[in-house]
C-alpha cells in the first residue's frame, strides 16, 4: 500500500497539527500513514495520536521557535535547525520513502535544501497557513529565489489554508506551482462538535475548579500564549474592563504556561481572579475534552497579529460562542464583521475591551452572532471536504497500489 508521511521539525503543537490530524483521518482510509516528529513533542499531542491509533516515529532534536536577538543566537538557531532537519530526514528514510508521499511543515524560506532533498526522492506537499510579516527588500528577493528554485521540482506541491495565503504566495512561487495550488481550509469536525454539545457539561463545577465565581461572564482564548496571538493586548483589555466591571473574567487555554519574565509580566497586570492561564492538558487529554471546555465561556476572543484561519476560532464559532478577532490575514474569511462575529484592529486593546463590553451588555447581539457564526462555519469549514481535496491530490501524485 502507498504511504503518506506527515512530518515537522518543532516540538510545540497547535493549529497546524490539528489540521494534519484532519487530513490523516481521511488519508488513512486509503494510504498507510505515519507521523514523524521530534521526540520532545508535548505528551498531550502524542496522546491525541495514540487515542486515534495513529502510528508515529520520533527523532532526536527540534528547532527553537522563540525570538532570537543578535548574530550568535541566530547562528545557533540555524545550527539547531540543520541538526533537527537532518534527524528528521534520517527518520523519514528509515520509515521508508519508496512509494511514499511526504507532507511536511517546513518552508522554502528556511528549509530549501531539505525540501529539495525530499523532492528528489518522493512527491512532497507543504501546507502554508498565512502570509509572512513584511521583510526587507533583500530578504524578499532571497525568498523569491528560493521559492522559484523549489518550484522547478515537478514533485513539489502546495496547499494553502485560506484565500489570503494563496494570493500572498502567488508572488513567490513559479507558474506551475501556482496553477496547481489547492485550498485545504483550516476547518472543524462537525461530528466532534455535535458530540461535544450533546454531552452534559457542568459549567458551575468547571468554573469552581478554575477558581472563578459561578456568576462571572467568561471570555475565553485558546491557543499558544505567545506575542503573535496578542496576549498582552488581551491582558491590557482585561485590565481596562476590570476597572469598570467586576463581572467579567478571562480564561486562556494554552499548551504550556508562562514562565520567568512572561509570568512576571502577567502578574504585573494584577488581575487576580480576572485572568486564568490554564494548561490544555489540565482541561483534558483528548480533543473532545477541549471542545466541551469551550462551553465554559460566554464569548471567545483571539486578538492575533498573525493568523491564517485559526482552528480554535472556528471551533468556538461552531460551538456557538460569539467571537471577536482581528482583521488580519485569513480571519475575515471566517468572521464577517457584525454578521458572524466582531472584527477589531490588531494591537488595539481599547477596541477589544469595547467589543467585549458591547457583547456583555447586549444579549440579542450575542445570540445573533452565535447563530450566524455557527451556521457559517458548519457550512464552509468542514474538515472532511478539506481532507478529501488533499487526498485527491495525493492520489494524483502517487497512484494507489495495493501490495
Amino acid at each position: 500500500m502507498s504511504r503518506v508521511i506527515y512530518s515537522w521539525n518543532y516540538a510545540e503543537w497547535g493549529g497546524a497539527q490539528i489540521h494534519f490530524l484532519a487530513l490523516l483521518r481521511e488519508a488513512r482510509k486509503e494510504f498507510e500513514t505515519v507521523v514523524v516528529l521530534p521526540d520532545s513533542t508535548d505528551h498531550q499531542f502524542l496522546g491525541f495520536l495514540q487515542a486515534e491509533g495513529i502510528r508515529f516515529e520520533t527523532f532526536d532534536g527540534s528547532i527553537d521557535l522563540g525570538q532570537k536577538h543578535g548574530s550568535i543566537e541566530k547562528l545557533q538557531r540555524h545550527w539547531t535547525r540543520f541538526r533537527a532537519e537532518s534527524s528528521m530526514l534520517k527518520k523519514i528514510r528509515e520509515v521508508g520513502i519508496e512509494n511514499t508521499i511526504v507532507h511536511t511543515d517546513i518552508t522554502p524560506s528556511q528549509s530549501l535544501l531539505s525540501l529539495a532533498y525530499l523532492c528528489l526522492r518522493a512527491p512532497v506537499f507543504i501546507t502554508l497557513h498565512n502570509a509572512m510579516p513584511p521583510v526587507s527588500k533583500w530578504r524578499w528577493i532571497l525568498w523569491k529565489i528560493k521559492y522559484r528554485l523549489i518550484s522547478m521540482f515537478a514533485n513539489f506541491n502546495v496547499f494553502v489554508t485560506n484565500r489570503h495565503a494563496g494570493k500572498y504566495f502567488e508572488q513567490l512561487f513559479g507558474d506551475r506551482v501556482n496553477r496547481n495550488t489547492k485550498i485545504t481550509y483550516d476547518s472543524i469536525d462537525p461530528a466532534a462538535v455535535k458530540g461535544a454539545l450533546a454531552e452534559t457539561f457542568d459549567r458551575g463545577a468547571t468554573l469552581k475548579r478554575l477558581g472563578i465565581s459561578e456568576g462571572k461572564f467568561v471570555v475565553l482564548t485558546v491557543g499558544q500564549f505567545v506575542d503573535r496571538k496578542g496576549r498582552w493586548v488581551l491582558l491590557e483589555a482585561a485590565k481596562t474592563i476590570a476597572s469598570q466591571n467586576d463581572k467579567i473574567s478571562f480564561v486562556w487555554v494554552a499548551p504550556s504556561l508562562a514562565e520567568g519574565l512572561d509570568r512576571k509580566r502577567v502578574d504585573e497586570f494584577e488581575l487576580g481572579e480576572g485572568f486564568k492561564l490554564v494548561r490544555s492538558s489540565d482541561v483534558g487529554t483528548a480533543r473532545p475534552d477541549i471542545l466541551r471546555f469551550f462551553q465554559v465561556a460566554d464569548v471567545f476572543a483571539l486578538p492575533s497579529y498573525v493568523e491564517g484561519v485559526p482552528i480554535a476560532l472556528l471551533e468556538a464559532m461552531a460551538i456557538g460562542l460569539p467571537c471577536i478577532s482581528t482583521r488580519v490575514y485569513g480571519i475575515p474569511e471566517a468572521i464577517v464583521h457584525n454578521e458572524t462575529g466582531l472584527l477589531i484592529e490588531p494591537g488595539d486593546a481599547d477596541q477589544l475591551a469595547a467589543s467585549i463590553l458591547s457583547l456583555y451588555g447586549d444579549h440579542e447581539l450575542r445570540r445573533r452572532l452565535s447563530s450566524n457564526g455557527r451556521a457559517h462555519v458548519i457550512k464552509n469549514f468542514d474538515q472532511r471536504q478539506a481532507a478529501r481535496i488533499a487526498v485527491a491530490a495525493y492520489k494524483e501524485a502517487i497512484p494507489l497500489r495495493n501490495d
